[in-house]
C-alpha cells in the first residue's frame, strides 16, 4: 500500500516524539511492504516565525492533498506569556480543524496492568479502564458567534452554538463505536440548564432508535467528572460536545498516569488527523525526556482508522505494552531509572523487528 502522510511536528516536545513514531512508521512500512510518504510542514509557533501565520496555506495545502495527518504538539511560552498577542499558536490549531473539516475527535483512555501503581487514583478503580471518549470539535462556545468585549472592558460574551446535524455526525462515530464493544454509550450534557445541550440530548436520544442493541445513558457533565473519578471502569462510549469534551478528556487523561501515554485522532471528511493528547512541554524541550508512546499509539490510530492496516496497528500497540512492561520507560513513569525519548523509540522500533511474532511477515529488502 502507498500512502501520503503530513507530518506537522510542531512546537516544544513535538518535533522529538513525532520522529519516534515516523520512526515506528517506518519499521513498519518496511515489514509489511507499505510505502509511505512523508512530508513535513509548519504550524504553530514555528509557522509564526517562519511565515507570520500559525497555519500557512502551504501547510493547509499539504494536509489537503495526503491521506492522514501525523501531528505533534503547539505551544510556546513567548506567545503563551503575552497576553496582548495578535497572533497565537493555539489559532493555528483551530483554523486546521475548522478548514479541514475535522469534526470530531477520539481519544481512547486504556490503563496499563504494569503502571497502575502510578496512576493518583488507587489501583483497584484504576485496574481495567477501556473507554473512548468522541468530542464534537468544530462547533460549540469555542467556535461561536457573536463574541466579544463591552466597550468599557468590563464585560465579555461568548456564543454556543450547535445544529443537528454537526450533533448527528459525531454521534454516528459514537454509536458505531459502540456496536463494536460493549453496546453502551454515554451522553454527556448539561440539559438540566442548556438549550444546546437539550438539543444534543433530543438529537442524540431520535439516533437511538436506529441502534436498539446500544444502551444509552444520560449523564450531566458535573456528574461525570465526578464519575470518571470514582468508577472510571464503568464508561465504555462517551460522546459530548466541544468544551465538556476538552475538560474531560484532560481529566480521564491522568487515569493511565501519564498524559505522555495517550493518542487522539480527529476525523474528518477527506481526511484525519493524529496526535498524542499532551501539550508542547516547552520546559522539555530539546532534553531527550519526553515520552513518545502517546505519539506512536496516534501513528497506531492512523493506520487503523485512515488505511484500514488493522494487523499493523495491533503489532504497535503490542510492542508499547512490551516496552511498557520490560520498564524501558521515560522519566514520567520511570523516575528512578528514565530512558530517553529516542531510546524509548528504539526500543519499540525493535521489539516491532524482532522474531517474536508469531504471524510476522516477511522483511521487504
Amino acid at each position: 500500500m502507498k500512502a501520503k502522510i503530513a507530518v506537522l511536528p510542531g512546537d516544544g516536545i513535538g518535533p522529538e516524539v513525532t520522529e519516534q513514531a515516523v520512526k515506528v512508521l517506518r519499521a513498519i512500512g518496511n515489514l509489511y511492504g507499505h510505502s509511505f510518504e512523508l512530508e513535513n510542514g509548519l504550524i504553530g509557533a514555528a509557522a509564526i516565525d517562519a511565515t507570520g501565520n500559525p497555519f500557512p496555506l502551504e501547510t493547509e495545502t499539504l494536509c489537503r492533498k495526503s491521506d492522514a495527518i501525523l501531528f505533534g504538539a503547539i505551544g510556546h511560552p513567548k506567545y503563551d506569556n503575552d497576553p496582548n498577542a495578535k497572533i497565537r499558536p493555539e489559532q493555528g490549531l483551530l483554523a486546521m480543524r475548522k478548514r479541514l473539516g475535522l469534526y470530531a475527535n477520539i481519544r481512547p483512555v486504556t490503563a496499563y496492568k504494569a503502571l497502575s501503581s502510578i496512576s493518583p487514583l488507587k489501583e483497584e478503580i484504576v485496574d481495567g479502564v477501556d473507554f473512548v471518549v468522541f468530542r464534537e470539535l468544530t462547533g460549540g462556545i469555542y467556535f461561536g458567534e457573536p463574541r466579544g468585549r463591552s466597550e468599557n472592558g468590563f464585560s465579555a460574551f461568548d456564543t454556543c452554538n450547535y445544529n443537528k446535524e454537526e450533533i448527528q455526525r459525531v454521534s454516528k462515530l459514537a454509536f458505531e463505536t459502540a456496536m463494536n464493544r460493549k453496546k453502551r454509550l454515554t451522553l454527556v450534557d448539561k440539559a438540566n440548564v442548556l438549550a444546546t445541550s437539550r438539543l444534543w440530548r433530543e438529537t442524540v436520544t431520535e439516533m437511538a432508535k436506529d441502534y436498539p442493541e446500544i444502551e444509552l445513558e444520560y449523564m450531566f457533565v458535573d456528574n461525570a467528572a465526578m464519575q470518571l473519578i470514582q468508577r472510571p471502569k464503568d464508561f465504555d462510549v462517551v460522546v459530548t460536545e466541544n468544551m465538556f469534551g476538552d475538560i474531560i478528556t484532560d481529566e480521564a487523561s491522568v487515569i493511565p498516569g501519564s498524559l505522555g501515554l495517550l493518542p487522539s485522532a480527529s476525523v474528518g471528511k477527506n481526511t484525519s488527523l493524529f496526535e498524542p493528547i499532551h501539550g508542547s512541554y516547552p520546559q522539555a524541550a530539546g532534553k531527550n525526556i519526553a515520552n513518545p508512546i502517546g505519539a506512536i499509539l496516534s501513528a497506531a490510530m492512523m493506520l487503523e482508522h485512515s488505511f484500514q492496516l488493522l494487523d499493523e496497528a495491533k503489532m504497535i500497540r503490542q510492542a508499547v505494552d512490551q516496552a511498557i512492561s520490560s520498564g524501558k520507560l521515560t522519566e514520567d513513569l520511570s523516575p528512578k531509572v528514565p530512558t530517553g525519548t529516542n531510546e524509548v523509540g528504539d526500543h519499540i522500533v525493535s521489539i516491532i523487528r524482532s522474531d517474536q511474532w508469531i504471524h510476522r511477515p516477511q522483511l521487504v529488502s
